[in-house]
């Protein structure tokens, strides 16, 4: 029984996109640390494109046959806010099958044996999600009623008579397990969570669910749960940092598939056989694997990994232990794989560094791949959009810096381009290769973008990932510094004007890096990121009470650790920003508090130093509605033209 959260949560990391290869992934080859890389293609010209032809292009997610698997299910923001569509598998125009135009709609899955579909919604980016259930007449029903919890969608049954829905309506900072019937929606709950531990995965026959004791962002337990006896198993004891959690159990409840980096830098897949107690190597790559899962009756397995900025995707027949021939398909990622209930079609995305996401359909025994869906506007011409390069720098203490670069077609040495640091969200995040509107429209218009994975980034190895503890707004910052340097060794970028921007994580690094490194960087935009550690951490959503000792261990804890943090936090040295800053922000942000934006511009105000603040009244942690994407996005590139393409004579110190 597929996870369907837990593939979701794996994917969402760092907006995670599986890019398609066929082969064991290794690692590509880079140009030497702190060297420019080789030459590209002679520059062309380049059409600029308006805002609202960017706005145009079409972004989905998801992908969910129906019972007869005719159609695929998934969401679209083509309307201007997502909403749910069902498109034919032989192609054609895609019904619209949910009309919200106040809260954002996502797609989870038909019904098994019929047109019903779930759908999650929640009210103006709270995250406070509900599942809803809507029956082919048109009517929408809320089976997670109630005004002050969330629910998630965990999966099917095996039997497919019901499914799983993990809440926190009993206690909000923890998250119980029920299991739903799929006719009545009555409901019984198989797991109360009183310990703050994680539902990971369910059995087939319903004997066992495993559960993840988060003890850092790098550590971590799994215990198996016997549902009729209650008793509690410790299957993953061990010694020094790993990671352990649970991926999906097999079709047939005899063995629990799991990720872990014990005793190694990369995550893998292993299986502890519920029979024996053996723990059995699976799966291994040079990179980390970040999820894996069966078919409905467990013919296949789909395993991402996430390799250098990029994912490969494996699809193994079980029986034969052989991996499967995917399509050919044009440079570019595959995700979102969903395998038909008769185990002969797939249904993924497709995105390449120029084109959003597609849907296509792949027939296994034809090997004919169908494309559904065709997203960038045709008023774009793709070549006009650029692709990515994975670079690599060395910092100041030695350590390699992975990178993804953007270079529009304009720039060269006789022509030098503004450029900016590109930080992402996290702690823990990593920039990756694939189509970024807000980077492919702020490259269009002539701005290098360095997408950093900064120490501390996730898919490089946990001494990598662990290298920030405890150390936020110091040595990672200090690479974003370097990251400067390296952008004025390229011939195409003017080192008088670099700027640095980021969302989340990386809208409190911008933040950092104009307060402790002043003289640096020439502006900073910041997009609903962290100006004050002590709040944020105390105000962090109740939900994630499971791994607050974790961010504590990470970040700091507030309690014991008030003059590190206040150090850390750019709201109390705000005097030192003498750059200009834009501040974005969603009022209905629930992990950072708009508090935290508030703030920050009124104390960097009083310097009168040019502040520019941006807050949309119905968003939350991030955008899902475009005409506040096009606000957001056409404002950054204005305040940009304003302050750092215009010929500088540097940073004001």
């Amino acid at each position: 029984m597929p996870s369907w959260f837990t593939v979701s949560r794996a994917m969402a990391l760092a907006t995670l996109v599986p890019s398609l290869a066929l082969a064991n992934p290794a690692a590509p080859k880079a140009a030497a640390p702190g060297k420019a890389q080789v030459e590209r293609a002679p520059t062309r010209p380049s059409k600029h494109y308006t805002i609202q032809q960017f706005m145009k292009t079409t972004l989905i997610r998801g992908a969910s046959f129906s019972s007869d698997e005719q159609r695929v299910l998934y969401s679209s923001n083509q309307t201007g806010i997502y909403n749910v569509f069902s498109a034919s598998v032989k192609g054609g125009k895609p019904t619209q099958l949910t009309r919200s135009t106040t809260d954002s709609t996502f797609a989870v899955s038909y019904f098994p044996k019929d047109d019903r579909i779930l759908f999650t919604r929640d009210q103006g980016g709270n995250e406070q999600h509900h599942l809803y259930v809507r029956t082919p007449d048109g009517k929408e029903k809320d089976l997670t009623p109630g005004d002050k919890h969330r629910a998630v969608f965990f999966g099917w049954s095996q039997d497919e008579a019901g499914f799983y829905v993990l809440t926190n309506e009993r206690d909000e900072r923890f998250m119980d397990l029920y299991r739903y019937d799929a006719k009545s929606f009555e409901r019984t709950r198989l797991y109360q969570n009183e310990d703050g531990l994680d539902v990971g995965a369910v059995s087939a026959d319903e004997q066992w669910i495993a559960v993840e004791k988060t003890n850092t962002t790098a550590d971590s337990d799994v215990y198996l749960l016997n549902l009729a006896t209650k008793e509690r198993k410790h299957i993953s004891k061990h010694q020094g940092t790993a990671t352990w959690s649970p991926a999906e159990f097999d079709t047939t409840s005899t063995a629990l598939y799991l990720l872990t980096d014990e005793g190694s830098e990369f995550t893998r897949v292993v299986r502890y056989v519920l029979a024996t107690g053996k723990m059995e190597e699976v799966e291994k790559t040079d990179w980390d694997v970040m999820y894996t899962y069966f078919s409905r009756n467990g013919a296949l397995r789909v395993t991402g990994i996430n390799a250098d900025a990029s994912t490969v995707i494996r699809v193994q027949d079980t029986k034969t232990g052989k991996q499967l021939e995917l399509p050919r398909l044009p440079e570019g990622d595959i995700t979102s794989v969903s395998i038909g209930r008769g185990e002969k079609r797939l249904a993924f995305h497709h995105r390449g560094d120029r084109s959003p996401n597609n849907l296509y359909v792949f027939d296994l025994a034809t090997k004919k791949a169908t494309r559904l869906t065709d997203n960038l506007t045709p008023e774009i011409d793709a070549k006009d959009l650029v692709d990515a390069e994975v670079v690599r720098f060395k910092s100041f203490d030695g350590m390699v810096i992975p990178n993804v670069l953007f270079k529009p077609h304009q720039a060269t040495a006789q022509t030098r381009a503004p450029a900016l640091i590109w930080v992402h969200g996290g702690p823990g995040g990593q920039s990756r290769k694939g189509y970024n509107p807000m980077i492919q429209y702020l490259v269009n218009h002539g701005y290098v973008v360095l997408a950093i994975n900064n120490r501390g980034s996730s898919g490089y190895g946990k001494t990598f990932y662990t290298a920030d503890d405890q150390k936020h707004g110091k040595e990672p910052l200090l690479d974003c510094v370097e990251a400067k340097k390296y952008l004025a060794s390229l011939p195409y970028v003017d080192g008088e004007r670099v700027g640095i921007i980021g969302g989340s994580y990386g809208g409190y690094m911008t933040l950092a890096a104009l307060t402790y490194h002043p003289g640096v960087f020439n502006v900073g935009v910041d997009i609903f990121g962290v100006s004050n550690w002590l709040r944020t951490l105390k105000s962090m959503p109740a939900h994630w009470e499971s791994r607050r000792q974790a961010l504590y261990q990470e970040v700091g804890n507030p309690e014991t650790q008030e003059a590190m943090l206040r150090e850390i936090s750019p709201l109390f040295h705000a005097e030192k920003i003498r750059q200009p800053l834009l501040v974005i922000q969603g009022a209905n942000d629930p992990r950072v508090l708009q508090a935290e934006s508030d703030e920050i511009v009124q104390a960097v105000r009083k310097s009168k130093v040019p502040v520019e603040y941006v807050l949309f009244p119905d968003e939350g942690h991030g955008f899902t509605k475009k005409k506040n994407e096009e606000e957001a996005y056409s404002r950054t590139r204005a305040f940009l033209d304003q302050y750092l393409k215009k010929p500088a004579s540097g940073p004001t110190n």
